[in-house]
């Protein structure tokens, strides 16, 4: 079992705002989008109140509240939100927020922008709309870094998706490099550190394991790419799942080593599920490959901070983990 896994701090936050703004504001809360990338966390703030849409023009004209997801939007999102006087609540991660702003230094120095990113996913998507159209340019791969044809190549600037492969990125920005030398680089790293503290411990699990289980949604980058570095870390097979329901027993071996993980947007209740559940199979010894411990904590909003938050307003999503089903023993 790995560890850190699950929730991370932004997305601990970004849960917080909607449960918050419920209690404050009473049901219903619209959010834009999936608030993070789990259907047992969505499911469960429904149950709550929370009323989720894809754009704002589903959202009637009554004075309820909006929150927009951790994964950042457009600025014309919240600039429609302003023209119809709609109170909105922005969940942004911080660290994605971080990347907005990295990537609007480099327009203010006069640098057309190179983001690393995965095309369509909502983090790509918002932050390449922080920026005047024709001022970045998306690239995926170092075939894309290739094929790019900038107007000044003394003038690039790049950063990153949070929640991208290390490897993979490491790539992409070498080819980058390798291509254009006078390059800028960010202030600080683009991928943020839940993402790289749960790839090193995937890294740390995944050697000699027999098969490699990743709890987390299927629109979860992070979480899809940590199925990918159990591969490539040494582990003989990895899949992603989302609960319980879809362990697939017929590829466990019995009396083998399984590793599992989760996605920083998985809660800690789905990967005890799991537990149980192979508990109830096989004959279960659980040691715990520890590689980091986090301690960071994001705030939510100042219109949120005098509302009470409970262990129990949060205890549907398993927001703060309980005790753990794993031992220490390394």
């Amino acid at each position: 079992m790995c560890e850190p896994r699950g929730f991370c701090a932004g997305v601990d936050r970004a849960i917080q705002i909607v449960v918050l703004a419920l209690k404050k504001h009473g049901a219903p809360v619209y959010v834009r989008h999936e608030i993070v990338h789990n259907r047992y966390v969505v499911e469960g703030l429904k149950a709550m109140g929370a009323v989720f849409v894809k754009e704002l023009d589903q959202i009637p004209d009554d004075g309820r509240p909006v929150v927009f997801s951790a994964h950042g939007v457009p600025k014309s999102v919240p600039a429609a939100a302003e023209a119809r006087e709609m109170l909105y609540l922005d969940a942004t991660c911080p660290l994605v927020s971080k990347v907005h702003k990295q990537a609007m230094l480099h327009v203010k120095r006069g640098r057309h922008v190179i983001l690393v990113g995965h095309k369509g996913h909502p983090e790509v998507v918002g932050t390449m709309g922080q920026l005047p159209e024709g001022t970045i340019t998306l690239v995926e791969t170092p075939e894309d870094v290739g094929r790019l044809q900038p107007l000044d190549a003394a003038q690039l600037g790049f950063v990153t998706q949070t929640t991208l492969s290390l490897d993979d990125t490491a790539e992409v920005i070498a080819a980058l490099q390798a291509r254009f030398p006078q390059m800028a680089a960010p202030s600080s790293d683009s991928i943020c550190y839940a993402t790289t503290n749960r790839q090193e411990a995937v890294k740390a699990a995944a050697p000699g394991a027999d098969f490699f289980l990743v709890v987390g949604a299927p629109n979860s980058s992070n979480s899809k790419r940590l199925v990918e570095v159990a591969t490539r870390a040494g582990a003989k097979g990895s899949i992603l799942v989302e609960g319980p329901q879809d362990l697939p027993f017929d590829r466990i071996p019995a009396g083998g080593v399984l590793a599992m993980s989760a996605g920083a947007s998985a809660p800690e209740v789905l990967i005890d599920g799991i537990v149980e559940a192979l508990r109830a199979r096989f004959d279960v010894t659980i040691e715990l490959v520890r590689t980091a411990i986090e301690d960071e904590n994001f705030p939510v909003l100042r219109t949120l901070r005098d509302v009470p938050l409970e262990s129990a307003d949060m205890a549907f999503v398993n927001g703060e983990r309980r005790s753990s089903p794993v031992s220490d023993a390394a």
